[in-house]
């Protein structure tokens, strides 16, 4: 393992914080606009953190792959960590499905934590190369039982996911890292924007007619729906913002973060990368916003103007955090911000998992008690009435309220990180 370089760990941390933040509102119909993705076209700062993530990850691999040399065991390596990724995503598209024996209520719940230990374990333990691929491959293949067997709890299980994405990214930009040299990794870029570009606006959609970028009609929603029926994004049951097609353009942010991992593992000296980082992340934003004229940005779709753009962002970004702390040294005030940068999995999954369980919590709903109303529930889930009754009260403004609700996600989880931060206890897939 090479040495870290803190100013990626704090763009990581920044960003899993922001990916909380807005995944975490107190109510969804009371959001900031930037706070909200795009409606469909666009790119909201909002928009801006899925894309940086992958982007993170690109630029990551150079630092920890300690060789450039394609062997089994490095095969496996990647191709384990990627899969424990995918397992993870699959799990918090499976964890509202469970059902076992018939339990209900508290002890259904219960079962559920214990399942949630056990694959959490299994997927971020610390094990042997052997065992890791082993378990994982094991949970793996149970997923896809589940999903395609005909039980009917599973028969509409999300298959798609962030942390899927994100681990589609992760083998696929490895394997460029280690098969091809920096012109053949531009090469790589270019194939993958200009081929999906191509794709999704020259060939002609099934049953829908002459190529389009309309919500629901295009070709990448098409193929979600051909390949993955009944197992897509709930509000839309017909594509999915992670879909399969959509992945391709993803790998290649993840590329272009590799290529700036490249430069920041090169024996240039500091200031050059700065300045090299800082012009790549022009170039990329321009290039996007000119592309965004033809091929509009749109996150769903994860177009390739969208990749430009956002890769070009995330370029500025680290090359301003890599200035201002790799270069000048002011350091001290990353210290809560590394909390989120090195632990970034374990927070993005239990934070997955803790709305569903405060919801399934039930208690007495005051509505009820001094209403009697029979369309008002007796009982609420416990997080809706920490947020209504607790925290909206006290704001006049319902969206001040919700991100209040955000920020105190923020707060809880960073008291945990810390925990994890002074004991050491690092979390890897």
């Amino acid at each position: 393992m090479k040495e870290r370089i803190i100013s990626l760990d704090v763009l990581r941390g920044i960003t899993v914080m922001m990916m909380v933040l807005v995944n975490n509102p107190g109510s969804w119909g009371n959001i900031f606009a930037p706070l909200e993705h795009a409606e469909w076209n666009g790119c909201t700062p909002t928009d801006l953190v899925f894309p940086f993530f992958i982007f993170i990850l690109g630029a990551a691999i150079p630092l920890a792959i300690v060789t450039k040399e394609l062997n089994q065991q490095t095969f496996l390596k990647i191709l384990t960590r990627s899969l424990r990724i995918i397992s993870l995503g699959l799990f918090l598209g499976f964890y509202g499905k469970i059902e076992l024996f018939n339990l209900e209520g508290y002890p259904l719940l219960l079962s559920k934590l214990i399942i949630t230990g056990i694959v959490a374990y299994a997927l971020l333990g610390n094990f042997e190369q052997k065992i890791k691929l082993y378990l994982v491959l094991a949970l793996f293949f149970i997923f896809m039982f589940l999903a395609f067997s005909g039980i009917e709890a599973y028969q509409e299980v999300r298959l798609p996911g962030v942390l899927q994405r994100i681990g589609l990214v992760y083998f696929f930009a490895s394997l460029v890292y280690l098969k091809t040299n920096i012109k053949g990794q531009i090469l790589t870029v270019a194939l993958l924007l200009l081929g999906y570009w191509a794709v999704m606006t020259l060939i002609p959609v099934p049953g829908f007619g002459p190529a389009n970028l309309d919500k629901g009609t295009n070709l990448a929603g098409w193929i979600d729906n051909l390949l993955l029926e009944n197992h897509l994004w709930a509000s839309s049951k017909t594509w999915d913002p992670e879909g399969i097609l959509s992945t391709i353009p993803a790998i290649a942010n993840g590329i272009v973060g590799l290529l700036v991992g490249q430069l920041l593992n090169s024996n240039l000296p500091k200031n050059d990368k700065a300045l090299k980082m800082f012009g790549t992340g022009l170039t990329l934003v321009i290039l996007g916003l000119i592309w965004n004229q033809f091929f509009p940005m749109n996150k769903s779709l994860w177009t390739s103007s969208f990749v430009l753009y956002t890769a070009g962002f995330a370029t500025l970004f680290l090359a301003s955090f890599y200035y201002m702390i790799d270069i000048k040294g002011y350091k001290k005030w990353t210290t809560p911000i590394l909390f989120w940068g090195v632990n970034p999995m374990i927070v993005f999954f239990l934070s997955g998992i803790l709305p569903r369980v405060l919801s399934s919590i039930k208690v007495a709903n005051p509505e009820y008690i001094t209403s009697n109303l029979e369309e008002i529930p007796e009982q609420i889930g416990l997080q809706t009435y920490l947020n209504k009754f607790c925290i909206v009260p006290h704001f006049d403004d319902p969206k001040v309220a919700s991100l209040v609700w955000a920020l105190l996600n923020i707060t809880f989880w960073s008291l945990v990180l810390w925990y994890f931060y002074k004991k050491k206890m690092f979390f890897k897939v």
